[in-house]
């Protein structure tokens, strides 16, 4: 089957059109600018909060934080074509969790923990929003 058929396949066409109304709901809308913006704070924590002299969990903040914005940006841009990795916000949001302790070990402080562990259970929340999009039946 070529790749133009294939496009224009009926299940395709159907799932298409199915993600792009569920992507113009006003709780998907709300879902997506919330995800992208949690990922620019991700992203700028670390000269927000304080804890930029921590080098390492300073970088791992500002490339999953890129990530989650980017991600955000997709959600919003084209439901259709990114729902297929919609299960990567909830990971890059349990990895910002444990980031602390795995990345800093005994040196984080209370900043670094409480950024993380708040920003990450809010980005696994907006994850879990951004997939159960995708399943909702159209009404």
């Amino acid at each position: 089957m070529t790749t133009e058929a294939m496009r224009s396949h009926p299940d395709i066409v159907e799932l298409r059109t199915r993600y792009e109304a569920a992507a113009e709901t006003r709780t998907a809308q709300v879902i997506e600018g919330l995800t992208f913006l949690t990922g620019l704070y991700l992203a700028v924590s670390p000269w927000v909060v304080g804890f930029n002299r921590f080098p390492t969990l300073t970088g791992n903040d500002l490339i999953t934080g890129i990530a989650l914005a980017v991600l955000g940006l997709g959600f919003a841009s084209a439901y259709g074509r990114t729902h297929g990795i919609t299960w990567v916000a909830p990971l890059i949001g349990i990895w910002t969790i444990i980031a602390p302790w795995v990345i800093s070990g005994h040196v984080a402080t209370a900043a670094t923990i409480w950024s993380n562990v708040v920003t990450g259970a809010i980005a696994v929340l907006l994850g879990l929003g951004a997939m159960s999009l995708g399943m909702r039946r159209p009404r």
